[in-house]
């Protein structure tokens, strides 16, 4: 398995068959700003994890030219047909449903925040609730991408029925987990093999580095890649 991180909460999954992005907020994130194509070559899966704006990103652009399937809760897979989407091109779910994705699964499970996208005028257009995804894939290591969340006391049932060897973990405070209580997380609830933190560093109001969640991890025994935007890592 291969990971890169594009910035934010940006990824991209690469195993076997599998070419996934997640989050693929990419053409507007000030700490990728190279554009979409590159990253969504070959792509074969898009998952989102909520629908801000800064989640949702360039997945309309991506699934209209790549063909990729989209996996998402029902609000946004709908709302993101209204967009043009193909209706054929989409793989809802929510909360508790595992979705068959064609050479690995994904379930959807709880995330603390919120999940709207801004429309004119200021209005906020509901698009589901929060979630976080893990995906299993056969043979290869299990990953959780956390989506925006704080800590809660339910990270040690998802221990319990997936048993995640990789974290995805956002760490930048205000809007989500900040690093100590994201490192906290890790260490009551999980046995990581392997976390990357994310959400941080991308707007001037969220903490611009991992440094928090990476001295907390200290001692755990937990592999923490110091990962720049755009680097590939192999798991």
């Amino acid at each position: 398995m291969e990971l890169t991180w594009y910035g934010h909460s940006a990824f991209r999954v690469d195993a076997g068959d599998a070419h996934i992005l997640i989050d693929p907020f990419l053409s507007g994130n000030p700490s990728w700003n190279n554009g979409w194509e590159e990253p969504a070559e070959g792509v074969t899966h898009v998952l989102l994890t909520h629908g801000h704006d800064d989640h949702i990103g360039d997945t309309v652009d991506i699934l209209k030219n790549t063909g990729a399937m989209l996996v998402a809760n029902f609000e946004i897979c709908m709302f993101l047909v209204g967009k043009g989407v193909d209706q054929n091109r989409i793989n809802p779910g929510n909360h508790g449903g595992t979705v068959d994705c064609g050479g690995f699964t994904t379930t959807f499970v709880n995330a603390l925040h919120s999940s709207s996208s801004a429309g004119e005028g200021g209005a906020n257009t509901y698009l589901g609730n929060p979630a976080g995804l893990v995906l299993h894939f056969p043979g290869d290591k299990t990953l959780y991408h956390m989506g925006d969340t704080d800590i809660f006391g339910d990270m040690a049932l998802i221990q319990e029925l997936h048993q995640p060897d990789i974290g995805l973990v956002p760490v930048g405070d205000r809007f989500t987990m900040g690093g100590a209580v994201a490192a906290l997380a890790c260490r009551r609830y999980f046995k990581f093999e392997t976390v990357l933190p994310c959400h941080f560093g991308t707007f001037p109001i969220i903490d611009q580095t991992a440094q928090k969640f990476i001295e907390g991890m200290e001692g755990s025994g937990v592999n923490v890649p110091a990962l720049k935007v755009g680097e590939t890592i192999s798991l």
